[in-house]
């Protein structure tokens, strides 16, 4: 009996002690606390912010692993396989790594997906294009920047989404723009860089949409002549930051931060006293911030710990005299963003925008010396040519059907035909409605509690029909 209850004793001791070694095991296997980041061999010099090209194709790039408790004994090379590899972005389960990568050097860059368990990667997109940026939307989805091209427009890069095993691919940008460093709201909404590129390259800013391409409005513009060169991410306290530079010092990169809630006249610079060049930030669990910082130009980018409330440097996590440490993320598990209902309709083939008075101007509101002639006539552009004119209503109201997917200027005219302003580019999903209170207004200005007199009538189909547009006029009164 004694013997029994020893070899039973002896038994669960030692299936605590497999168990413990097993638990230990797959407690390294997940990963949680660590850091992956992108690292470049060359430096990081003479960025082309016009086309976002060397911020997005990155040569010889790897995207490697570092234990921060470890940092000198710990890093792994995880795209050994790859010619170039960049952009990680975490899933919100912490298990799987998204980036972008060259299989060979000539190849065009695509997405790729890595599990964190085992470290085997599997090609998602598979394109001609070159495919780069990508950020995991929730429920299965992601979005991602695929080069384009649009009539006229030779180069560009629009964003699209699909499911994670490549199926169900949508393209949900269409102006002539390039698109890219997305990143996922916790409302849902993506994040992105807009750079001009056509008819003319202009400053970039952020614009935000939601997954299915409605909705895109103005998150952020910086002074004329700023730089982004990253994503804008959500820290604490309702903030987001991301890096720019003005055109007085392109290569110094800077820390701002502004309110989700008021982001065009939130703005605070987080190192207003530090030189240097920061070129990405990453918003860590703890509520510090991982930065990629140099003191100068001769300098390597090495990674920091940074206390976005304080504006104070922490410890210094990795550098490499032989590398720039670039774009680093933590393993770790985070909230899932909501997922957004679509309108979009792909049996509809238009969709609908309303303007309250087209008269109404940000130039007027924000300068109250500055009177513009007043809108006569209203010209929709297309990429290649004219959509048609059309006359506002009387209290300066425009009500349009237009065709779905189609990048389009409203531009308005004077008596005598002359441009008084033209828009930025815009387009419509299938079935999407919009609205806008005037031409160029204030982001947060509230429309008028009233009707406008243009919704009273059925809406005027754009492109206008082709005998109209010869006449040069709609009339909607």
């Amino acid at each position: 009996m004694n013997k029994l209850r020893a070899t039973i004793g002896l038994s669960f001791i030692m299936a605590i002690g497999f168990s413990c070694i097993f638990l230990s095991s797959c407690r390294k296997k997940t990963r949680d606390g660590m850091i992956i980041f992108t690292r470049f061999p060359k430096k990081v010099q003479n960025i082309n912010y016009e086309t976002g090209d060397s911020l997005k194709y990155i040569p010889q790039a790897q995207i490697v692993e570092l234990d921060p408790d470890k940092p000198e004994a710990s890093l792994k090379v995880l795209t050994s396989d790859y010619y170039s590899a960049r952009a990680p972005q975490i899933s919100y389960d912490g298990k799987y790594l998204l980036f972008s990568a060259q299989l060979k050097q000539n190849d065009p860059w695509q997405i790729w997906e890595m599990n964190l368990k085992n470290l085997k990667s599997r090609q998602i997109i598979a394109s001609k294009e070159n495919c780069t940026d990508p950020g995991y939307l929730p429920l299965g989805r992601f979005v991602f920047s695929k080069s384009t091209r649009y009539g006229k427009v030779k180069s560009g890069t629009s964003l699209f989404t699909c499911n994670l095993d490549g199926s169900d691919l949508q393209r949900i940008t269409f102006d002539p723009h390039t698109y890219f460093a997305s990143n996922i709201m916790s409302d849902g909404r993506i994040l992105t860089i807009d750079q001009p590129v056509y008819p003319k390259h202009g400053d970039p800013k952020y614009m935000i949409l939601r997954p299915d391409g409605t909705k895109t409005e103005l998150f952020y513009k910086g002074t004329e002549g700023s730089n982004l060169s990253g994503q804008g991410l959500e820290i604490a306290n309702g903030r987001v930051v991301f890096i720019e530079s003005d055109k007085d010092s392109p290569a110094t990169g800077k820390i701002i931060s502004v309110t989700y809630n008021r982001p065009l006249h939130s703005k605070v610079n987080l190192i207003s006293d530090t030189r240097g060049d920061f070129h990405s930030v990453y918003p860590e669990h703890s509520g510090k911030l991982l930065v990629s910082y140099r003191k100068s130009e001769s300098d390597r980018f090495s990674l920091y710990e940074f206390d976005p409330d304080t504006k104070t440097f922490g410890k210094k996590i990795y550098n490499d005299n032989d590398f720039d440490v670039l774009e680093a993320v933590e393993v770790e598990k985070h909230d899932r963003p909501k997922k957004l209902p679509s309108e979009v309709h792909m049996d509809i083939k238009t969709g609908l925008i309303v303007c309250q008075d087209v008269n109404l101007n940000d130039t007027q509101l924000s300068v109250k010396s500055i009177s513009l002639p007043k809108t006569s006539n209203i010209e929709i552009m297309g990429i290649d040519s004219s959509l048609g004119i059309v006359q506002a209503a009387k209290d300066g109201s425009l009500y349009l059907r237009i065709l779905a997917d189609t990048p389009f200027q409203i531009r308005s005219l004077d008596k005598d035909g002359h441009v008084i302003q033209s828009c930025d580019w815009i387009w419509l999903r299938p079935n999407e409605r919009r609205g806008c209170v005037g031409c160029h207004e204030d982001q947060e200005l509230v429309p008028e509690n009233r009707i406008p007199l243009a919704v009273k009538k059925s809406p005027i189909s754009v492109p206008v029909p082709i005998k109209k547009i010869k006449e040069k006029l709609i009339d909607t009164e």
